[in-house]
């Protein structure tokens, strides 16, 4: 999906909405006092809701955001599909996507789409950052057609404007006259879907890692050893990229620095076999404001925040199991035979999909890892999980 106003109609909504005089939209929507005490839906917040349970934005009535961000499932999609859990089902009940559904708890905290002064690109949404920011995220999938297939944004405002409910509170939020411009209502639908994304659900802290930063749990040895290791300079490579703040001990930390790396995840041949798909995933390079050969096989860092509990793993759900990750990480360090085998194939680590680009300075960082160690890092990464979604995780 482009981010050019001209040829993206989510990018071009949002223009629109911004030069109506709607500003600051993932947190805009708040009432008057006294104003909305009939509305269905009073806030921004609450509309936002409504509607990432609703199936009215696929052209089947089929599924919601939350069908592939199930809230019983840590948000990840826990449908079976021809590929497995790797990718998700579209509205149509056929079409899969390619790519692995990205977590979306803790995704408010992904800066807008940008680069650093060395160039190094940061941020943005989606797993290759095409959306600068969650409103346009929201707006992609009712318009993606393997997704949920609308035809166009003016379809998806006509049947928002026809539910009485909606149209209520979207002319309460945004305006009295926002159906009349269907850019500036199809960029509302996505700020309130940003604004409830933007609440304590999706962010609230709370894991037993938070907990014991607060002095409200206390890590088990093994639990603690991966938390040293994790943070170490020295002896792995976790907080090249999965650490965002300075301390080691920052309460807001989301473990990722949002930037893009090719660590040389193999391609999900299962999953691009089913949608007949050869070339490879070219991931940041597909970015249409990004023109870098060197961006190719390049994705975000995705948070760590719930991981034990979102699998399967990397851009293309290739891995099944968290331990194969760490393994798969290890592979770059260590030259004993036996950590050259993917546990779950018991053959050889298959070769990168886009072999050039690697971010080797960060692969290569720290020494090789045994199994005491790789367990613990496993035992911490499962620390990181929401207390909602606890229950989820297994022994």
């Amino acid at each position: 999906m482009a981010q050019s106003d001209s040829r993206n109609p989510v990018g071009k909504a949002l223009a629109a909405l911004a030069a109506a005089g709607i500003v600051a939209l993932p947190l805009a929507g708040g009432l008057r006092a006294g104003q909305g005490a009939d509305l269905a839906f009073p806030t921004a917040e609450a509309l936002g809701e409504a509607l990432f349970f609703d199936p009215i934005l696929s052209l089947n009535r089929s599924q919601s955001c939350a069908t592939c961000h199930d809230p019983a499932s840590g948000h990840a999609d826990p449908r079976e599909t021809a590929a497995g859990h790797a990718v998700s089902l579209g509205d149509d009940g056929a079409s899969l996507g390619d790519r692995n559904a990205p977590a979306i708890g803790y995704a408010r905290f992904s800066p807008g789409f940008h680069r650093l002064e060395d160039g190094t690109p940061v941020g943005g949404q989606f797993w290759d950052g095409r959306a600068r920011d969650l409103a346009e995220q929201a707006g992609g999938p009712p318009l993606n057609p393997i997704e949920m297939g609308m035809p166009g944004s003016a379809d998806v405002v006509a049947r928002l404007a026809a539910e009485p409910d909606y149209r209520a509170a979207f002319e309460a939020i945004y305006g009295s006259e926002i159906f009349a411009d269907t850019d500036a209502a199809y960029a509302a639908m996505g700020a309130a879907l940003a604004a409830y994304q933007f609440t304590d659900e999706f962010a609230p802290f709370d894991s037993k890692y938070d907990r014991w930063l607060r002095g409200e749990y206390e890590m088990t040895r093994e639990e603690e050893l991966g938390r040293v290791l994790f943070f170490s300079d020295q002896f792995t490579n976790c907080n090249q990229c999965h650490q965002l703040r300075q301390s080691p001990v920052a309460a807001d930390e989301t473990f990722s620095n949002y930037q893009f790396h090719n660590i040389g995840v193999p391609a999900n041949v299962a999953a691009r076999k089913v949608n007949g798909v050869t070339a490879p995933d070219l991931g940041l390079a597909l970015n249409p404001v990004v023109q870098d050969p060197g961006a190719a096989g390049r994705f975000k860092v995705p948070t760590l925040r719930n991981v034990a509990v979102t699998g399967p793993y990397m851009h293309n759900g290739v891995f099944t199991d968290l331990r194969t990750v760490v393994l798969f990480y290890n592979k770059y360090n260590t030259r004993d035979a036996a950590r050259l085998i993917n546990p779950e194939t018991g053959a050889q680590w298959e070769p990168a999909e886009v072999p050039e680009n690697l971010s080797l300075t960060e692969l290569e960082h720290g020494p090789a890892l045994d199994d005491k160690r790789v367990d613990a890092i496993v035992a911490f990464l499962k620390t990181l999980t929401d207390a909602r979604f606890e229950d989820l995780l297994e022994e």
